[in-house]
Formats: structure tokens, C-alpha cells, sequence
């Protein structure tokens, strides 16, 4: 087989840089497979499905895995196996943001396994390929056989210096104070998810729409590209089998208990049990006019019919009677308790309840050594904030087997994480926070923002204020609309839009939204920001009647640190040897040090669980790092005595403290005053400027005797002769002589 000929089209982002989308070299045998390139960065997006639906296939079975190949950045994986693993937590993130967008909209008869893969194979540190990756998962489609009410594509869009910007580059993004990603087909958009250095609601929809836009020239570009390649003719899907006189059976049956349930404003578990009692009532119905047998055999059409029914039901009374399922208002927010100081082990903690959703989450504070590393393709990176989110079966009655972290929870964690990090102080501290939802009635991403703020105070961590999340609703039918502030688990399901907010009082840090409607007006959009918004603040004064500031001090328990800041010349005498200087402060001190270059400084970090121990290790590093002025008065011990002076050690530094410099009386015999390890008091004098040796005296800290007040006459009287440079070599007796003759020859420098 010959070299197969690609076929391609490109577009501009609107600052004139070129994307090409590429088929038809690539991946051939796969359904359908696209190489998008901008500059040296390359994705390549495979889609392939199965020719047919398995048997009693109820569901849509569709994966979506991104991944970053660590050849594109000319890098081998830094693991055991050096090779590519599983997914990263970043990876995870990225394929979500593709499946939110995509999946809603396959055909409703679609449920053929679908698999799209998209991975990066080449790339380049300033381009940020998680904005590509919608558009190489749509454009396999495109030039797919497979059904899809498409194209997407999503962009990035971010807000530098007053200024929207789509797909900024890397160090672009580093300045924004808007940042999120957004998906959308043509006519509506899809997804929305980012953060903001607390930004207007206003500001938020405007980012969308500058998105929207962008996103419409990516579209374009694609169904160029699919007419290019003659418009693939998409497989014929078989029609899904229906019963309508069953159908008709169970709406007549379910219609008016369902609405009387759905009016009585219960609370979860009985209301679950009431729809599963009105479930057995209507099926014992069935069976007595259809037989066992058939009920047997259409069992799963019975329980999708009244499903739907039990949707639409709900639905119509949320949108003619203003009632919600457990009775409130369309604006209400659950009661809320909270709790601090809750776990007494921990360096903070706290609970947070809202309605039948709560989260513990407790904080730990740990040492540079406890920063996260991220290994990816494009970089390695450490994170000092780490955010851990644990969804277990228990928290909504279900039995389920403990396992690694699902994707949802990867995505739950990461949007906390990133409200969070908008109002955490520059701090010294690896912190990590561990949301475990206890019970779980909708939004329990939310709870977990809430909680982790408070924790945060709990701990004495120096945060400004607190941030506050809320997820909400909408349902909007026959001209209708519902906005539903802080949703249940059952309304988050039958919605229209589900989309979570937080922020602190001055605005929005954190946004994640799902759009499912068809032509949702921005004003609408903005409206419901806006409602979110008198909910967030709600939330924020229920969460300060708890705590409103941070606790003064760190737990008693909890590690403590000190930051010094230091030449970087001096980095090296701290370090010593091979670590050898450092490891033993840390021996013998009990504490942990990180040392690092920052801004062409040095930066000193040491921990330890109490102020003794840290305060003796900030002695020896000042003692390195100690530069010595003339007129320092220090304290010194005495490690060599000489005929002519002793050597004091002080702060890592020595000196030579001259005998004419030890007393305002003459000393005949140093031996006779100073010993090794003696300590003494002196002043600095001195210090040559070419070699930087000390000269360092006593005497000039002794009370000076009056005039002739006994001593010897010439030094008693203050003989301001300097003292020579003796190199220990010198008959001693002569070295006396000359002093006592009173030899005026210049000093020796020493």
C-alpha cells in the first residue's frame, strides 16, 4: 500500500497564530483520526466504535483518555517502569473536560462502545495543548462514521492586563486574573470551567462569550475538513425498541403519586422509599394486566418509562407550582452547621453541613520534603497545596468497594482545590487538606470548598477571608425557566444546567458548569450567576458565624517554621561537604531545613515542633552567616593562647584578641590570664580590608583606670601603640623587650 495522501485545512487564533487540522496519514485503520498542529506543538485524535451495540446495552459507553507521551517534550518518564502509566491527576482533568462537552451529544440510540483517544506528540514548553485536545477528539468525529450532533471545540480564554486573550501562551497565563476553558458547538456553548482572582459575574460571561466566538471559526474549520474528505456517511442506527402502551400503562399509573410526592417535601431517604413503594405499586399493576411473563421480559422498558415519568413529573412542578422536593423555596439554601477543632490530632479541621450533604475535612501541615512532585510530559513541578477529595459508597447508602480515586473525585478535588488556592498566603508550609464526604445529598464539591476554608482559619493559616461554593440548577421547559439555587442530588439529575460557583464576597475564584440546554441566552447565564451569587453570600455569613478569622497562632501540635533570608554566597557554608554541616544542625537540633534560591537570594526554611529547637538551628546558620562590623561587641571562646594573644572563636569567625588589647594593665604572662575554652567578652575593632582578619579588643569594654591609678605606667596610661604582626616564631623574650623598650616601628599587618 502506498504513502496515503493527508488532507488538511487550518484557521487563526485571533492573534494571527496558525492551527492546521490533518487527515488521512495517520492512523488510518482507526474510524476516524486528525494530527491538529500549532508550531512544534502536534496532537494526534483517534475515535474508533464498535460496528454494533452489545446485547441489552442500556447506557452510552463512551471513554475519553488524554494523554501527554513524554518523547514530545524530549523527556523520559521519571518512574520505575520509565515508561507512560496511568493517566495523571492533570491528564484525568483534561480528558474530563472533553467528555462533559461531547457526550451530550451523541444520538439518545447511540450506545455503541466509543472510544477517543487524543495524545500529545509533540510539544513546546509556552503552548498549552489541554486547549487543543476538544478540537482533536471533534474532528476525529467529523471525518467519522460514528453519529454525532457536532462539532465542539473548546479554547481557553483568559483575562491579561484587562485584556481577553484565547489560547495564551504559558507564561501568558501565569499574569491572568480570568482563566477558563470553554466548550461549544456552534450555536450553544457546552462546558465552562476555569477560575478567577475573584472576578464579576459579568466578567465571567463576557470571558464565555469572547470564547464562544473563537470557537465558532474551529468549527467551521472542521466541517471544511469533513467536506474535504467527502462528508462521511454516518452509521444508521437501529431504532431503540419501545412499548407505548406500556409507556401509556405506567404514565397513567405513576403520573399524579409521583406529583404527590414530589409536593410533600420530604426528606431524601423517604422520599426514596416512597418512589420505590409507588415502583412496586405500579409493577404489581403491570404484571396483573400484562402477565409475569411479559413483564419479565420488558422489564427494563417498564423501569426507563417511569424513570421519564418520574423526570417529567418533577420537572413540570418545579416549573408550575414553584415547589421544590424537599420543600423550598427556588432561591433557598439548605440549614448549614459547622464545626471546628473537630479531630484533635490534626494541625486543623473542620465540618461542614449543609441539608443532608457533609464533608470533614482536616489539614496537615508538612515541610518542603512533603511538596507534591508532578511529573508530566511538559514539566516537573512541586505543589505546596494538595487537595485530597474521598467519595465513599456509605455516603449515599450504597455498598461499593474501596478503590483508587475515580475521575469524578479527581475533578470534585481539583475544583476546590483551585478556589482555595486563590486566597492562600505565601507561606513556608506544604499544606494538605482531605475532604472525606460523610453524607452526600448534592454538591458535596461545594461542602468541600466551605469545609476546607474553615479548616484553614482552624489552623492558624493567615487566609484574608473565606471562599464559598453552591451549586445550582435550572429546568427550562415551554417558555419556562427555573433557577434553582443549591440543588439536591435528584434535581442535579433531571436539570437542564448544572453549574458550581465559588467565591469570596468580592467575587468568583472557581466556576464548573454543564449546559445541557439548547440556545441558553448569556442574559439568562448572567442571571443565574447573579443568583448564585446572594446563595455564596448566604453560605459565607453562616461559615463566619463559625469562625471569621484566622486562628492566631498554629495548634500547639502542629509544625512550626522560620524563614530566613540569606546571601546565596552563603548557601555552600550551610550545606557544607556533602551535606555534611546541614545534616548535622538538623541531627542535633531535631529540626528539618530546606534551603533554596529564590530571586537571587537564598532562602533559609526550618521546621521543627517547637520554638527551642528551631531557634538553636537560626543560632549556628546566623553564626555562618554572620558578617562581622567594627564595633560588634560579641562573646568569644578562647581556642589558642599565644605569647603574644589568644585566638577567639565567635559565629564561625576568629580573631586575635593582642595582649596589648586584654587589659588596660600590663600582662606579662598570657598563660597566666586565658585558657583554651575560656570566654570572653570583646569588641571588634578592626578588620582588613584586603584580608579580612579581625583585630579585637577587651580592654576597650574594662573601665579605664584614672591616671596613674597603679598598673604600669605605660599601659595603664593607655599606650595607643598598635600591636605588631608576631608570627610565633620570635624569640619571646625579645617580643617582651621591644614592648617594654617601646620599639616605634610600624605594626605588621596579621
Amino acid at each position: 500500500m502506498g504513502k496515503q495522501i493527508p488532507i488538511s485545512t487550518s484557521f487563526h487564533l485571533p492573534d494571527g497564530r496558525e492551527v492546521t487540522i490533518e487527515t488521512g496519514k495517520l492512523a488510518t485503520q482507526a474510524d476516524g483520526s486528525v494530527l491538529v498542529r500549532m508550531g512544534k506543538t502536534m496532537l494526534l485524535g483517534v475515535v474508533t466504535a464498535s460496528p454494533e451495540a452489545r446485547p441489552d446495552q442500556d447506557f452510552f459507553p463512551l471513554s475519553v483518555d488524554y494523554q501527554e507521551k513524554f518523547a514530545s517534550a524530549g523527556r523520559i518518564p521519571g518512574n520505575f517502569f520509565r515508561r507512560e502509566t496511568k493517566l495523571s491527576d492533570y491528564e484525568v482533568i483534561v480528558s474530563r473536560l472533553v467528555d462533559r462537552a461531547i457526550r451530550p451529544l451523541f444520538p439518545e440510540n447511540y450506545r455503541n462502545d466509543t472510544q477517543i483517544i487524543v495524545n500529545l506528540i509533540s510539544g513546546e514548553k509556552e503552548t498549552l495543548p489541554d486547549a487543543l485536545v476538544a478540537l482533536a477528539a471533534s474532528s476525529a468525529l467529523a471525518v467519522s462514521n460514528i453519529p454525532f450532533n457536532g462539532p465542539i471545540s473548546e479554547v481557553r480564554v483568559a483575562r491579561i492586563e484587562g485584556v481577553f486573550k484565547v489560547n495564551p501562551t504559558r507564561s501568558e497565563v501565569a499574569k491572568a486574573d480570568i482563566n477558563i476553558i470553554v466548550g461549544a458547538t456552534m450555536q450553544d456553548v457546552t462546558m465552562v470551567e476555569g477560575e478567577a482572582n475573584e472576578c464579576a459575574e459579568k466578567d465571567l460571561v463576557e470571558a464565555i462569550k469572547v470564547g464562544h466566538e473563537a470557537i465558532k471559526v474551529q468549527i467551521q474549520a472542521q466541517l471544511t475538513l469533513a467536506k474535504l474528505v467527502g462528508n462521511p456517511e454516518k452509521r444508521v442506527m437501529p431504532e431503540l425498541p419501545s412499548h407505548p402502551e406500556l409507556e401509556a400503562r405506567i404514565k397513567a399509573l405513576a403520573s399524579e403519586p409521583i406529583r404527590t410526592v414530589a409536593l410533600s417535601a420530604s426528606a431524601k431517604n423517604d422520599r426514596k422509599n416512597a418512589f420505590k413503594a409507588i415502583s412496586k405499586t405500579v409493577t404489581e399493576a403491570l404484571v396483573a394486566a400484562f402477565g409475569e411473563e411479559f413483564m419479565t421480559k420488558n422489564a427494563r422498558f417498564a423501569k426507563d418509562y417511569f424513570d421519564k415519568v418520574k423526570k417529567n413529573v418533577i420537572r413540570l412542578v418545579v416549573l408550575n407550582d414553584g415547589a421544590r422536593l424537599d420543600g423550598r423555596h427556588l432561591t433557598e439554601v439548605r440549614p448549614i452547621w459547622s464545626e471546628i477543632e473537630f479531630l484533635p490530632s490534626a494541625h486543623g479541621s473542620a465540618i461542614f453541613n449543609r441539608g443532608e450533604t457533609q464533608a470533614l475535612i482536616s489539614l496537615t501541615l508538612g515541610t518542603k520534603l512533603d511538596e507534591m512532585m508532578n511529573d508530566t510530559a511538559m514539566e516537573m513541578s512541586f505543589e505546596k497545596f494538595i487537595l485530597h477529595y474521598n467519595f465513599p459508597g456509605f455516603s449515599v447508602g450504597e455498598v461499593k468497594p474501596q478503590r483508587a480515586p475515580a475521575r469524578r473525585e479527581v475533578g470534585h478535588a481539583n475544583l476546590a482545590a483551585r478556589s482555595l488556592r486563590k486566597i492562600l498566603p505565601t507561606n513556608a508550609y506544604t499544606i494538605r487538606l482531605v475532604s472525606d464526604i460523610l453524607e452526600s445529598n448534592g454538591s458535596s464539591s461545594m461542602a468541600t470548598v466551605c469545609a476546607g476554608s474553615l479548616a484553614l482559619m482552624d489552623g492558624g493559616i493567615q487566609i484574608p477571608c473565606h471562599v464559598a461554593g453552591i451549586a445550582m440548577g435550572m429546568i427550562a421547559e415551554n417558555g419556562k425557566t427555573a433557577i434553582l439555587s443549591d440543588i439536591l442530588g435528584d434535581e442535579d439529575a433531571l436539570g437542564d444546567m448544572d453549574f458550581k460557583v465559588t467565591g469570596t464576597e468580592k467575587g468568583i475564584c472557581g466556576c464548573q458548569m454543564d449546559i445541557k440546554i439548547n440556545g441558553l441566552p448569556y442574559e439568562m447565564l448572567e442571571k443565574a450567576l447573579l443568583q448564585a451569587k446572594e446563595g455564596r453570600l448566604h453560605i459565607l455569613n453562616e461559615m463566619n458565624k463559625t469562625i471569621s478569622k484566622p486562628a492566631d497562632d498554629l495548634k500547639p501540635h502542629a509544625p512550626r517554621v522560620a524563614v530566613v533570608i540569606i546571601d546565596k554566597e552563603f548557601i555552600g557554608a550551610i550545606i557544607g561537604p556533602g551535606g555534611k554541616i546541614i545534616q548535622e544542625m538538623q541531627r542535633e537540633t531535631g529540626t528539618t531545613i530546606n534551603i533554596e534560591e529564590i530571586d537571587g537570594k537564598g532562602q533559609i526554611s526550618v521546621f521543627a515542633s517547637d520554638k527551642v529547637s528551631i531557634d538553636a538551628a537560626l543560632a549556628r546558620i546566623g553564626r555562618i552567616v554572620y558578617m562581622p562590623q567594627v564595633g560588634d561587641v560579641e562573646v568569644g571562646i578562647v581556642e589558642s593562647v599565644m605569647p603574644y594573644g589568644v585566638f577567639l572563636g565567635f559565629k564561625s569567625k576568629s580573631g586575635l584578641l593582642h595582649v596589648s588589647e586584654m587589659s588596660w594593665s600590663r600582662i606579662d604572662n598570657v598563660e597566666d590570664e586565658f585558657k583554651e575554652g575560656d570566654e570572653v567578652r570583646f569588641k571588634i575593632i578592626d578588620i582588613d580590608k584586603k584580608t579580612g582578619k579581625l583585630r579585637l579588643s577587651r580592654k576597650i569594654l574594662l573601665p579605664q583606670p584614672a591616671k596613674g591609678a597603679g598598673g604600669d605606667d605605660n599601659q595603664g596610661s593607655g599606650d595607643r601603640r598598635p600591636p605588631r604582626d608576631f608570627d610565633g616564631g620570635r624569640d619571646n623574650n625579645r617580643n617582651r623587650d621591644n614592648d617594654r623598650g617601646g620599639d616605634r616601628r610600624p605594626p605588621r599587618r596579621f
